[in-house]
């Protein structure tokens, strides 16, 4: 009897195995990784959250993996994440979603840890940064702000999501020289990511504000938000704004924003992270994401990845020594 009931029983788990293996936890494809969580080095609402939460979600829906844990752990432009993720020393479950403004942080705090000493995984995304004021703002367009921003520049606080250094603050900055106005006479007020704020400048404490498409289509959308100008090279699709070159400023910037690890990888924890974020570029849930957010593929990864910190690493140095800042 022992001979026929072991055949049985082999066969049933033959039989099983297949479906525990692919049960939407991502497994088959090798990206599952139990507990993986993503940092969020600034407040909620800001480009960061909302690309590691898309991110997150999209992997999850995809079924490539599940329970994707998103925090936040916000402060000095993102190097207090920064310097906890260097702490993480060969943590494979731990990733951060971070950007230029982390890059300009580093600088600008004198940040004990840079993306160096990170493991990078891959940039996701470019998107151009926008000049938006509140619905009951006296400005209408671009061309009435910049003629009294020219007249009174210290009078017109600007505000963006990033610290000196960072996109919503090079933005300005590269805007201000453009039309002639000294970098150091502008009133920049730096808050940590979009949601604080799109708070300061829905309540008039900010003359304009400068941050991502991404983080503001809802409140575009209904109207509680004014957008007057856009620093990409052509007007993106279903936004009716001028760029800064139609508005006389021959400016044009982009921001971008990726994914970094914990330093001390082994190989295969490298990899199997580096692998996931390949398949869920490659889902259709992601690209319809990109798509929404009206945000550019800009995918690139690994050893490509980190040479391209090192030169937005030279660049942002570059760029402040050359604005005085």
């Amino acid at each position: 009897m022992r001979t026929p009931l072991a055949v049985l029983s082999a066969a049933l788990l033959v039989l099983l195995a297949p479906p525990l293996i692919s049960s939407g936890d991502g497994s088959a494809g090798g990206t599952h990784i139990p507990g993986l969580r993503f940092m969020v080095p600034n407040t909620p609402g800001g480009g960061y959250d909302i690309t590691a939460r898309t991110a997150a979600k999209s992997a999850e829906d995809a079924d490539l993996a599940n329970n994707i844990e998103v925090f936040n752990l916000p402060g000095a432009g993102g190097t207090v994440g920064l310097s906890q993720l260097v702490a993480e020393r060969g943590n494979g479950k731990l990733a951060m979603s971070m950007g230029l403004g982390v890059v300009g942080a580093v600088h600008t705090n004198h940040a004990p840890s840079s993306l160096a000493d990170t493991t990078p995984i891959a940039r996701l995304t470019e998107e151009p940064d926008i000049v938006v004021v509140a619905k009951n703002s006296k400005y209408r367009t671009f061309d009435q702000l910049l003629a009294d921003w020219r007249k009174k520049p210290h009078a017109l606080p600007v505000g963006g999501g990033s610290s000196p250094g960072g996109p919503d603050h090079m933005a300005p900055m590269l805007m201000a020289k453009a039309a002639g106005i000294a970098p150091k006479t502008v009133n920049y007020i730096a808050y940590d990511g979009g949601g604080e704020l799109l708070a300061s400048v829905l309540g008039g404490k900010v003359a304009f504000g400068v941050s991502g498409i991404g983080e503001y289509l809802d409140q575009i959308k209904s109207g509680d938000l004014r957008v007057l100008a856009v620093t990409s090279a052509e007007r993106p699709k279903g936004l009716d704004a001028p760029t800064l070159k139609e508005s006389g400023l021959d400016v044009t910037f982009t921001n971008w924003r990726g994914i970094v690890a914990p330093p001390g990888l082994s190989d295969s924890e490298r990899d199997k992270l580096t692998g996931l974020i390949a398949k869920l570029h490659a889902s259709q849930e992601w690209k319809d994401a990109v798509k929404r957010n009206q945000w550019t593929d800009a995918y690139l990864t690994g050893e490509d990845f980190g040479r391209f910190l090192d030169a937005q690493d030279k660049r942002v140095d570059t760029v402040l020594k050359e604005l005085g800042l």
